[in-house]
């Protein structure tokens, strides 16, 4: 499988999209860019395509708007996560920040992820 990789302005504009606050990090994934909470992720960067993480209903409610879609690979997108539109971050709608922060609150009510153990130790 092909995972698209983003340009260095997309990996700059997902990273000012990511809120401050306790517990919040980025990270690189696959080539790609995510935020956590906790160690838990929230939001994701793939390709040029900004996903969060909702509980059921949201969900529903952001696929509803015109230009949201299933966020990851086609064909095999992850399941909790949305797409915000395309044309809300080209335009830095305040949709974007309000659907971040939904995420955020979800999944920040999440128990903290625990750390792996180190290889080799």
């Amino acid at each position: 499988m092909q995972i698209p990789k983003p340009t260095e302005a997309q990996k700059e504009r997902f990273i000012d999209l990511v809120p401050d606050g306790p517990g919040i990090e980025v990270k690189p994934m696959f080539g790609n860019v995510a935020g956590f909470v906790n160690g838990n992720m929230f939001m994701g960067l793939f390709g040029g395509d900004v996903g969060v993480r909702l509980d059921e209903t949201a969900r529903r409610e952001l696929l509803a708007e015109d230009g949201a879609g299933p966020f990851g690979p086609e064909g095999r997108p992850m399941k909790e996560y949305v797409t915000l539109p395309a044309a809300w971050i080209e335009s830095g709608s305040e949709n974007v920040d309000d659907w971040i922060n939904r995420a955020l609150t979800h999944v920040s009510a999440m128990p903290p992820k625990a750390e792996k153990a180190k290889r080799g130790k």
